[in-house]
């Protein structure tokens, strides 16, 4: 901790005494050595503290603190443990130094004129003092030193501007426009040349040269030798045509031992010497050495080399290539070449590795939301940018987070700004109201709020308490700080995680469909934005994807163009709405257990590509396992249509039309044998699927598929406006559980003064005892009085439950027998007789809408229809479940008996547009008093309830009694 302190109090005296010369943090200086190679990963780590000012008080305090890791490409570190989040990335940055051997304080960057600056920096880079033996810049000295004749020791001066960051970072302080065209940061080292000392350049080459040999101890500690081997180094690369109208093309660089790697590369460019080859940044990940190479033509070099101060428009020969430009966010012109290839910090040894056509199909699609998920999932040709996030549990892979800022990273953007706001409990019950409505799993399923769950977590670990739920904003920026893209979801959240989530999930989904139908109208781009939320400014917008649209068409229209026009696809027979998918084949028998929304889902699967005819046939892509959440949309579209259909065990086999061009040729290893099969004929993909199983999801995770809030929140809501309108100072739940119903209706202001639960499930009344203790306990302003947990059946009469203002049995009665269900509503009445009893239950209807299935009569045979329901009831557990006529007849009837009036209603969908509520509920109440005499007293009954806990306000004592 001291070092963090030392850098927070260092750092606010700078600024107090108003230094003006130019300081720069240890963090800043690891950016200018490294650039994008330099990763800071901050963590949260709790430290307790008894320190608290408070004597005597024995709870430990607890406050958030963070360590940073910073990796760089030679190595790791691990900063100290601080308060802030910067200070542990500052303190992670000066440990790095100090293993540099660079004293972070006292050799920092003077704040002398940038020009000067840079003229010191190429006269250091070019001295006998250079003292780095590993860094890049001193390997390419070390080749330069191998090139015979005219080229001897000559260093292009694209390699300075490209492996030494503090010279990058000069010319872009002097012409910021060196960021997008990196050309112009060679003009900026040529001009140094007249005015550096020791250091000469050959008439029209864009090199630098020392003028005085270096001396003969620096050549020997630097193992500069010729060799006599004939040893090459392969290396497959990528080329890039200008015209759009070209395909990519792979090639296969020779890179002798005793070789220039650049003077290659400029050989297949077309040009005379590596001087005349430019150099674009890397991309890819952070580590990648990869990166764009292209021509200078003569006229470009004759203008780098003049006087620029009176050069307005450079002579740029040949058309920009618009892919490469795409792929490093810079001016590249020309035929460019895409390799991994360089020197690194990790060794003097020339670095290496191969491009393929497949790695270069697959940084493509990276630049598109959903092809980042696919790579992620491994599973291209399957899998789908989810709509929905449900939690984290069923998330697979990349969050939506992380998707979001690796989408950023590789359009060259701003890291995405998350803003998470807490609202206060009162607010979101207000906000939750409003928005009780059914709403699609594509526009707004993104809900999550956990309605049910007992104590709250703010995602990383911190405990949030009950008070507040969360909100999160975020805001999407250029490298220039223009806002682009803003997403201020309305929904809330009792996680912050779920929050950040799903609000990037909503920018994510809006971009995804951008990319999937690039001529969108103006006026559907906003609709879709007004939908999730987003504002956007259009000008900034097309500024940064003006490139998007020509790339992505081109690979699209390469299947639907006039090498392969669609009157010449397989001819299938559609028949799923929308879908270019043909009539699935299901084989294998039905095992009765069919997948619903909600369920987690592993199959086996495989995708060939078939020629018209079916004479050809290539396998593309196959996963033995692959697991994914129904109704998430993690699939693609026609995948889990298909899957819909069948059930654990079953296979099927479908074919449907060709997606873009460029997710095909991502999948296969080798894409110019697949992109010439795709060239010559009419194509589709055939998928064979297996489903392996299926897990069913909880009733209440089904729920929250469709639901936003869950169906469990509405129905407490429900409850508070029946408790609000009845004044209601007693309430009596039965079938209480876990207490889910009464651990909320604590967050809301009622006239409750007294609660009561009973279950027959000891180890859910312990989880009730423990959160309504803690609750009740920490509520000082809290209404209720007394709170009491009973151990028993409600199907037997108890005393103690008797005479309640109102009572509620929601979700409960269809985890009963029929019969028990309607003993329990003949008990509740006649005996219990709450002035208002509150009983909900499945509406057996709607399951065709949650399960996405057809229902099944209710009078089969009653064995039959046990061996079938499995799949078609919510939940595993329940017994039966109701129509509305069912439920209706049944409430009525109970109601007449017992001098009851009855109402309907339910929560989740509209009674009046079928098949009415979700859930549906009948609210019974009392017509007239019973006398007294009338009333069962404990006299003429046995009791049948064992209290469980107790608590008081007066006493605030711990349970009366447990029972194990």
């Amino acid at each position: 901790m001291r070092g963090c302190d030392f850098y927070e109090n260092f750092w606010r005296l700078l600024m107090e005494i108003g230094v003006k010369k130019t300081m720069f943090s240890p963090k800043a200086i690891i950016n200018q050595k490294f650039g994008s190679k330099a990763c800071y990963k901050v963590e949260k780590v709790q430290e307790e503290s008894t320190q608290n000012g408070f004597p005597g008080l024995a709870i430990p305090q607890k406050a958030p603190l963070f360590r940073c890791q910073l990796e760089l490409p030679e190595f790791t570190v691990v900063s100290d443990i601080c308060r802030k989040k910067k200070d542990a990335e500052q303190s992670a940055a000066d440990l790095a130094l100090k293993r540099l051997g660079h004293n972070s304080v006292a050799e920092n960057p003077s704040d002398k004129d940038p020009c000067d600056a840079l003229i010191d920096q190429i006269k250091y880079l070019f001295s006998d003092e250079f003292p780095l033996p590993l860094h890049p810049l001193r390997s390419h000295l070390r080749a330069a030193l191998l090139r015979r004749g005219d080229l001897y020791g000559l260093v292009p001066a694209s390699v300075i501007a490209a492996c030494d960051t503090k010279t990058s970072n000069l010319c872009k302080l002097l012409n910021p426009e060196v960021e997008l065209k990196p050309f112009l940061a060679l003009s900026l080292i040529m001009r140094t040349i007249p005015r550096l000392s020791g250091c000469v350049t050959s008439k029209g080459q864009l090199s630098i040269q020392k003028q005085n040999p270096y001396p003969t101890e620096i050549i020997e500690s630097s193992d500069i030798q010729q060799s006599d081997s004939s040893e090459s180094i392969l290396v497959k690369a990528i080329q890039i045509p200008a015209s759009l109208d070209k395909t990519v093309q792979p090639v296969t660089l020779h890179i002798s031992s005793a070789g220039y790697y650049l003077d290659v590369i400029a050989e297949e460019l077309g040009v005379t010497d590596a001087s005349k080859v430019l150099l674009s940044r890397t991309i890819g990940k952070a580590s990648s050495e990869t990166r764009l190479y292209f021509a200078a033509s003569e006229s470009l070099v004759m203008d780098l080399l003049s006087d620029l101060a009176n050069v307005k428009d450079f002579h740029l020969e040949g058309p920009p290539n618009a892919r490469a430009s795409y792929f490093c966010g810079q001016g590249i012109y020309g035929d460019a070449i895409m390799a991994s290839i360089g020197y690194t910090w990790r060794s003097k040894e020339l670095f290496h590795e191969h491009v393929s056509l497949q790695s270069y199909y697959r940084m493509l699609i990276s630049k598109i939301p959903s092809g980042i998920y696919k790579l992620s999932r491994e599973a291209i040709l399957a899998a789908e940018l989810p709509s929905v996030f449900t939690s984290k549990a069923n998330w697979r892979r990349s969050s939506p987070r992380e998707i979001l800022c690796a989408f950023c990273r590789q359009h060259w953007l701003s890291e995405p700004i998350f803003s998470v706001t807490s609202v206060p409990l009162k607010a979101s019950c207000e906000l939750l109201r409003s928005q009780n409505k059914l709403k699609v799993t594509e526009v707004a399923g993104l809900a999550t709020e956990y309605a049910n769950g007992g104590g709250l977590n703010a995602g990383d670990g911190e405990s949030v308490g009950l008070e507040s739920n969360f909100r999160c904003e975020v805001k999407v920026f250029s490298k220039g700080r223009d806002l682009i893209i803003e997403c201020s979801p309305k929904e809330i959240y009792r996680k912050q995680t779920d929050a950040t989530h799903s609000a990037s999930l909503k920018v994510l989904s809006w971009l995804n469909a951008y990319f999937k139908d690039l001529g969108m109208p103006l006026e559907k781009l906003n609709c879709s934005a007004d939908a999730l939320d987003i504002s956007f400014s259009l000008e900034n917008f097309h500024k940064e994807f003006a490139l998007s649209q020509s790339i992505h068409d081109v690979q699209q229209s390469g299947i639907q163009g006039s090498k392969l026009p669609e009157s010449k696809s397989t001819d299938m027979q559609y028949t799923l709405s929308g879908q270019d998918v043909c009539l699935p084949n299901i084989e294998g028998s039905d095992s009765g257990v069919f997948p619903s929304n909600g369920s987690l889902l592993c199959i086996s699967y495989s995708v060939s590509l078939v020629t018209e005819g079916g004479h050809a046939k290539e396998l593309i892509e196959s996963k033995d396992e692959y697991e994914f959440e129904m109704g998430a949309g993690a699939v693609i579209s026609a995948l889990e249509a298909v899957v819909t259909q069948m059930s654990a065990g079953q296979c099927a086999h479908f074919n449907m039309n060709l997606p873009p061009q460029e997710f095909i040729l991502a999948a296969v290893d080798d894409p110019g044998r697949i992109h010439s099969l795709l060239s010559s004929e009419a194509c589709c993909l055939e998928y064979h699927v297996t489903l392996l199983h299926v897990t069913k999801p909880p009733e209440e995770r089904m729920e929250q598929a469709l639901f936003s809030p869950p169906l469990s929140k509405q129905r407490v809501e429900y409850a508070v406006q029946q408790i609000k309108k009845s004044c209601a100072a007693t309430l009596v739940d039965f079938g209480c559980g876990a207490g889910s119903l009464l651990d909320s209706l604590l967050d809301y202001p009622t006239s409750l003064e007294k609660i009561v639960g009973v279950d027959i499930s000891q180890k859910s009344l312990g989880r009730a005892a423990k959160v309504l203790h803690a609750k009740l306990s920490s509520k000082s302003d809290a209404g209720v009085k007394s709170a009491i947990l009973y151990d028993g059946s409600i199907t037997e009469f108890e005393p103690q439950l008797c005479g309640f203002d109102i009572g509620t049995c929601l979700e409960v009665i269809e985890h009963m027998e029929e019969e028990q269900a309607c003993l329990f509503g003949d008990i509740a009445l006649s005996f219990f007789r709450p002035k208002v009893l509150i009983v909900s239950t499945p509406n057996y209807e709607y399951n065709v809408i949650l399960q996405g299935s057809s229902p099944t009569t209710q009078e089969e045979d009653p064995e039959e229809k046990r061996q079938s329901q499995s799949c078609k009831f919510r939940n595993h557990d329940h017994k039966f479940e109701w129509t509305r006529e069912q439920f209706n007849h049944w409430a009525s009837d109970l109601a007449k008996r017992h001098h009851y009036s009855v109402e309907f209603s339910g929560v989740g969908g509209s009674g009046d547009v079928e098949p009415g509520f979700a859930s549906q509920i009948a609210v019974f109440n009392q017509e007239s008093l019973l006398d007294e005499d009338d009333l069962p007293t404990q006299e003429n009954s046995s009791e049948h309830c064992k209290v469980i806990w107790e608590w008081n306000c007066d006493d605030r004592s711990v349970p009366s009694s447990t029972r194990n």
